[in-house]
Parts: C-alpha cells; structure tokens; sequence
C-alpha cells in the first residue's frame, strides 16, 4: 500500500533536485547535453547517440568502448573478447539489449564461446583501467559452464549438459546471481564458459533457476541480458554527470518498485542514495570527482533525499501512530475521570443513601429485562422486583452513550437519594459499572399523569384533580424548602409526575435537578434547561428576571393549566383558532365576565375547582419572574376556595386585549425556536 506514495514522492524529491541543479550550475552548463556529433543509423536502430559511435567517426563523437560496428540490418559491439548484437537502446532508462553472436541459437546444443572474461575483478564500474567491462554490470544472472573429470552427484545446482558430455568429460551448467568463480567449482571440475542472461532480479527468478534444466536455460539465454550506459556526459561538466546519475536513480527506482515484490521496492526506497553515489563514483570522468564543487553537491542532493525519507518513515512509521495512541489514551483519559468522578461520588453516597446494586443483580431483578415500562430521553425503564419481599420497582437504565457524561446520574441520585417526601418518588437504588449505570424507583402502578389528564374521557373528579394539584405543589415545596439545600427541578411536566396505586402524585426525573444553598435568590446556570412548553422565559433570556425556584412555579402552572383544560396548552387543531392557546383564551374568558359585567356562558359551566386550577395556573405563568408566587403561597391558594382568589396581571402574551391564536402561535413559535436551538435536553418521547 506504501510504495506509490514512496515512489511519487522520491520521484518528487529527485526532480526538484534537478530543478536545483539546473539553477545553481547553469553557468557551467552551456552546452546542449550532448557531444555535439548529429545522430546516426546503425543497422535497424535509428537516431542513435552519445555514448556510441562508429567507426570513422571524430574522436570526440561518443566513447571509445561504445563503438559499434554497423552493417545493413544489424548492430554488433565488442565487450571484452565477444562479439554482441545491439537489438534496442533506451536512453530514458540508461541501457541497451544485447545478444551474443557467437552463442548459435539455431544450434541443438549450444555453448557459449570459451575464450570470454568470466570477470574482471572490478567490483564496480562499467570499465576498468584496462578497458575491460566489468561483467558484475551487465545483468543479474549468469550461466557458468564447467567440464568434470567425473560426474557430479553432491550438488544438486549443477545441471548436465547430456549433449556436450562423454565418458570422461562431463558438462555441467549452474545458475549464479554473482559472476563465475573458480571458487564455486568443484575440486575435480574446471570452468569452460560463461555467459550473462536476465533484466531483472527478483527471488521469483532465483526459485524457477534453481529448478530449471539446461534447454530451460538455453531459451533464457537467447533473449539476451542489458547493459547499463556509462555514468557521465561527454563534456565532463559537473552539471550533467549529476542529471545521468539522477535520471539512472529514477529509471533504477520506478523499476524496482513497477513489480508486486515488497521486498524490491523497500530496498530501493532504502537504497536509491546508495545507488546514486554509486553511479557518480563509476563515472570514467573520475576527475571530476575530486573536484570541490561535485562532492558538495552530491553531499547535498543525498543528504536532502535521506533527510526526505527520514521524515516520511517518521511520520508514517511513529508520529501517525503515536497520534492515534494519544487520542485513544485521551479518549479512555476521558472516560476514566467520568467513571472515577462518579465512583468517588458513590463512595460518600453509600454511607447515606440508597443501596447499591451490582449489574448482575440488576439483569436478575428485571428477569432480563423481560417487561418494559417506556423510553424516555435518557434511557428506558423496566419493571422489575426485589428479592426478598417480592416488592416492585422500576428500573431506568441510563443510557451508556449520554451526552451528560455521568452528570444526570450524579444529580439524580444526590437529590433524590436523600428525600423522603410522600410527594416525591423514592430511590431504591442505583447501579454503576463502568459506564453501565441503572436507577432503581419504588414502582408507581398507575404510570404518569399524563396518561390520565389528556385522555379522551375525564379519568378524575374535579376534587381529586384539585387533591393531586396540592400533592404535586407539596413535592416541589418541599425541594425548595424542606431539604438543607434547596433542589430545583427544572423539568415539571405530566410526564413526570408519577401515581401510586392510591392515585398519589409523586415528582420524579431528577436528572435536570441542581441543587443550592437555600438563601440564593440567583441561580447561575450556563445553558437552559427543561422542556419545551413548560421552559420559563428566564431560562431563555434574563430580561425576564433571573433563575430561581419560581422558575419551577411556572413550569407547575404551565402543568396546572394542563389539568384544568385536558389538553396540551398550545393545540393548533383546536376546534377554533381562538382555543388554540389554552392560557390566552382562558385568561380572556375568565376576564370577560368581570369587564363586561356579564358572565360568560364558558365560565357559567366551569367547575368552582377548574376556575380555581386555572387562576392558581395563570398566578404561576407571569412572564416575569418576580410577579410569580411561592410554591408555599401556591400550596395556599389551592387549599383556599376559589371565591377568595384575585385575578393576576395580564401575562405578556396578551398586553393587547384579546389576541388571536396567530399572534399568540407567532409568540409561542418565537420562544419555542429558541428553545430548540438553546435547550440542553428536549422534551423526552411520549410512551
């Protein structure tokens, strides 16, 4: 997966090298990067240039050893003692294809000439100061050829030649990916050829070798091998001995990495600084070389591609992977202090709070979390009983991913944990493991209010309607006066009122809860909090007045109006449009009859203890906080007579007399889109 993007960025890295070069040495590169001598034909090759030549040509037109011998469709060149025929020459990637003419490929058995160099003894370099070719160039593999007195059973490399063998003679032909040497034969055997073969090493090619058999090598041998072009320009200029051996290093790169070997392309990934260097110490123009000018720039283009392929194995190799372990330690970091700040919390907690339970305990007493009682926002609930006794509960397991991070649980259960109120739903329990974690209530038969006051038929007489009003205003007094610090619930709704088998309310859901110090009349908080609907205009903007208990008062007379009119507050398939929003029209029909001095036909049939609900409802609702009675003045107005009730203030939504549900909607649809966009928790699913 790694190696085009090594390759594009070393052939990146090589060519603005070049690009460098050419700016810095442009004063010294002012011929046209070749000899000056046009191209000529040879045989079938066409356009042929520096380094070869012909013969007759100047002795400035290519180089010497480069010379070949031209006839009407062929090319030949001498290399040592043979003789080779020129089948194609490639400039881009430095080398030429060659056969040798004296191996008779039409011959049934054919031996290569005996009288060729088996090496020169040059490990590198093209030629050596004798003018030899350094055959260790030439191609990756070798056929050596060897004649033994007797046959050879202790080497399995060595593969008869049946053809050229008799009695006392015996012919053998091994594979090298070196050079013939007299050190690799056997005592009894001496060396009788030798030819090169192949264009590129891989250790596929090694494998089918050391299995293939004297006419597998012979077809092998007729393909030919290459050879690489000289290392250096002909005008010698520091210049265009850096561009060959640069554009040799590209040509040696993309070969390496164009096959599906990995091991290839890591070496040349690796390698390719090594392989420039040696293309630069090969040049024949090796005065060059001691020049102060081609070290320095050699030295800066292979340090300036080590420095490249440091930084690359670098990022790819350590820093990526060190990013990733950082953010999977900050991750578990985060969730450590989450678990741990409720764990510590738990701790203090189990001294004077409700038991705690392990999660097996939980899945036992749910039998598996067999009978599901509803979903809510922050997780669902399942009926479960405790054991011994046989006592129902209701298990609300909080879901793992919450966006709370543990601080409903912990607010849950450090205000409800510590209450003991008729009025308020008792904590049995909890569960914390890691980041499951379960809420254990005393189960509530009935369900919530809400189930009750919206249905299609009348669930409560009036006196019980009134009756569960004073239970729930008694629950939330006394979170704001009966505790040591005071709990503001900040989420009074139906649906969190719960009912026990004798139909009393309970307050429930304590996980927007906060608690203070009892004498704060200002309660900061960063972001609002509750449910759209029953929000007070306070937690949306403090132009309304700061946040405080009384913002509790409105949502419990948002909820009392709920009753009184069994249905939700705001309708837009009410039966008329002025019905839309049940505060506004009932605030109007309410007035109607102390203006006019006649009585409404709506309030005439309006139950003593609705228009009661519905005053003690609009007392609640004033838009501005301070105008709001205590839940205490709140307990007092519902145990008195409706009779001694005064109208409040006109509320903020109808200032202008009777005001028609449009206006009264394009009120309400104001306050409830900034709701949604600032709310922390919306309204939870109905069950």
């Amino acid at each position: 997966m790694g190696k085009p993007g090594a390759f594009h960025s070393s052939t990146a890295l090589q060519a603005l090298t070049v690009f460098s070069l050419v700016a810095v040495f442009a004063a010294d590169h002012v011929q046209d990067g070749d000899d000056g001598c046009p191209p000529f034909s040879c045989g079938h090759l066409q356009d042929v240039s520096y380094p070869f030549r012909r013969r007759g040509d100047p002795l400035g037109c290519g180089v010497g050893a480069y010379e070949l011998v031209c006839t009407s469709s062929k090319a030949a060149i001498h290399i040592n003692t043979g003789t080779y025929y020129v089948t194609a020459i490639n400039y881009t990637g430095s080398y030429f294809s060659v056969m040798d003419l004296n191996f008779d490929t039409n011959s049934s058995c054919p031996l290569p000439l005996w009288n060729h160099l088996p090496y020169s003894g040059v490990d590198h370099g093209i030629l050596d100061s004798r003018g030899f070719w350094d055959l260790d160039t030439w191609s990756d593999f070798r056929a050596c050829f060897t004649n033994c007195s007797r046959a050879v059973t202790n080497n399995s490399n060595y593969k008869p030649v049946e053809c050229l063998s008799a009695n006392n003679s015996h012919v053998y032909v091994w594979v090298s990916d070196t050079y013939c040497s007299a050190g690799d034969l056997e005592p009894y055997c001496g060396y009788l050829a030798m030819i090169p073969f192949g264009e590129k090493y891989s250790f596929e090619w090694v494998a089918q070798l050391q299995e293939a058999s004297y006419a597998e090598i012979t077809q092998l041998i007729t393909k030919g091998f290459n050879v690489r072009f000289p290392f250096a320009a002909p005008s010698g200029s520091v210049y265009e001995t850096i561009n060959i051996c640069i554009n040799n290093s590209i040509s040696y790169f993309k070969e390496q990495i164009s096959g599906a070997n990995i091991m290839n392309g890591t070496h040349a990934f690796f390698w390719s600084e090594v392989h420039f260097l040696e293309c630069v110490t090969q040049s024949p123009n090796n005065h060059y070389y001691n020049q102060t000018k081609l070290v320095l720039v050699v030295a800066t283009i292979v340090s300036a591609i080590a420095i490249a392929k440091f930084f690359f194995v670098l990022c790819r190799f350590l820093l990526a992977p060190l990013a990733v372990w950082i953010f999977l330690a900050y991750k578990y970091w985060k969730t450590r202090i989450i678990i741990d700040a409720v764990e510590k919390f738990l701790r203090i907690q189990q001294m004077i709070g409700p038991t705690r339970y392990a999660y097996t305990d939980i899945v036992a007493l749910t039998s598996h979390f067999r009978d599901k009682l509803g979903q809510g926002g922050y997780g669902s609930v399942y009926k479960g009983v405790l054991l011994p006794g046989g006592a129902h509960v209701a298990v609300k397991m909080l879901e793992g991913n919450s966006s709370c991070g543990g601080e409903d649980f912990i607010s849950e259960v450090s205000t409800i944990g510590r209450i003991h109120h008729m009025n308020v739903v008792r904590l049995v329990g909890f569960c914390a493991e890691e980041m499951r974690r379960a809420l254990v209530y005393e189960y509530m038969p009935h369900g919530s209010l809400d189930k009750y006051i919206f249905s299609a038929e009348k669930s409560f007489s009036w006196d019980k309607l009134n009756e569960i009003a004073l239970g729930i205003a008694r629950g939330i007094n006394y979170l704001h006066q009966g505790c040591d610090m005071q709990i503001l619930h900040f989420d009074i709704k139906p649906h969190n009122i719960l009912l026990d088998s004798n139909f009393v309310p309970k307050v429930a859901d304590f996980g927007l809860a906060k608690m203070y110090p009892r004498g704060d009349s200002f309660v900061p908080l960063s972001a609002m909090r509750g449910t759209v609907g029953y929000i007070a205009p306070e937690m949306i903007s403090r132009s309304f007045g700061v946040i405080s208990s009384k913002s509790d008062v409105y949502s419990f007379g948002m909820l009392l109006l709920e009753m009184a009119g069994g249905r939700r507050n705001a309708d837009p398939n009410a039966a008329t449009s002025s019905q839309g929003y049940y505060p506004s029209w009932v605030y109007d029909q309410l007035t109607l009859q102390g203006e006019a001095g006649e009585i409404s036909p709506v309030i005439a049939d309006m139950h003593e203890l609705e228009k009661k609900l519905c005053v003690v409802g609009l007392w609640c609702i004033q838009m501005r906080s301070r105008d709001r009675p205590t839940m205490s003045e709140v307990m007092d107005m519902l145990e008195a007579g409706a009779d001694g009730l005064q109208m409040p203030s006109r509320p903020f939504f109808c200032d202008e007399g009777h005001v028609h549900v449009e206006d009264s909607y394009h009120f309400t649809s104001e306050l409830t889109m900034v709701s949604e966009e600032s709310a922390v928790v919306l309204e939870e699913d109905e069950e």
